[in-house]
């Protein structure tokens, strides 16, 4: 093992590690806000994926010019879930919150089994067969693109964060619910946008990557798992953590699969995470901080 497989294995670990963060940053947006783990968040990234499949093959749109469209139409999508779904089990205790993600998740997984069957497809991109050099490093234009447009996604979602009033109003709703209702808040109004918001990110995520991987009804296991560990080692509640947390498990899933075997990749992530877990509970940046 080289120092250049190395070094090559971290670089393609922050590529994937890109997407990870903004995945995460969408979950940990959620939980900040509301306290409720979205389970179906990735099963929103897959048929986020199946939407630029079959923009590709029905319309010809490149994965890259449907991200506006995915976004706007996942967008739409998180605010109906939460309408329709959550706002009804919100009083509710915990664990019907629980439920009601996780029984999305089923209904959203075996929907998309049921219509698409579990045949890979995949969109094809203009920029997704290139490859870039940088000195003996190289780094697919499909992947880096991708990394790119996760950061430039999550860059906008934390400039909303900090300079909008919107955004403020989220971050007054995570941080004191009760007194951002007696300024005048609408934590309702806020709730079904921040859904809005998270489940925009993962279209962002789903079109990025639709351009170099195959989707199946399965996909949204690659990346939810991961998003999950990235929540609880940035620091639940913490999208700035969350975005960190990323791209650590996006190095740790590559490295570690290229050090020892592909097979046990996960295993070391989620070693990471207990790790974290057990030595600081609240996560390496501590959570709750919109």
């Amino acid at each position: 093992m080289t120092a250049e497989i190395v070094l090559q294995s971290v670089v393609s670990g922050l590529m994937f590690g890109g997407v990870i963060a903004l995945v995460a940053v969408g979950i940990s947006l959620i939980w900040g806000v509301m306290d409720v783990i979205n389970f179906a968040y990735g099963e929103y990234l897959m048929w986020a994926m199946y939407l630029t499949f079959f923009l590709y093959a029905g319309a010809g749109l490149d994965p890259l010019v449907s991200v506006p469209v995915n976004a706007l139409v996942l967008f739409a999508a998180g605010v109906l879930t939460y309408r329709l779904v959550i706002e009804r089990v919100m009083r509710g205790p915990i664990f019907a919150q629980l439920l009601s993600t996780f029984g999305l998740f089923v209904l959203l997984r075996y929907a998309a089994w049921l219509l698409f069957r579990p045949d890979d497809r995949q969109a094809q991109s203009l920029v997704s067969n290139g490859v870039v050099k940088l000195g003996e490093l190289r780094v697919s234009t499909g992947e880096l693109v991708a990394f790119v447009g996760s950061v430039l996604a999550t860059t906008a979602l934390f400039w909303f964060l900090t300079w909008t009033k919107t955004g403020k109003a989220l971050r007054a709703v995570a941080q004191d619910r009760e007194a951002a209702l007696a300024l005048g808040i609408e934590p309702d109004r806020l709730y079904a946008i921040a859904w809005g918001i998270s489940a925009a990110a993962a279209g962002v995520a789903g079109s990025l990557v639709s351009s170099f991987m195959y989707v199946n009804p399965l996909v949204g296991d690659v990346f939810l798992l991961p998003g999950f560990a990235a929540v609880a080692l940035g620091g639940f509640g913490n999208v700035y953590g969350a975005f960190a947390g990323g791209l650590v498990i996006g190095v740790v899933n590559v490295t570690g699969g290229t050090l020892t075997m592909p097979k046990v990749k996960l295993a070391l992530v989620y070693l990471v995470f207990l790790a974290v877990l057990f030595m600081r509970p609240r996560g390496l940046f501590g959570g709750r901080r919109q």
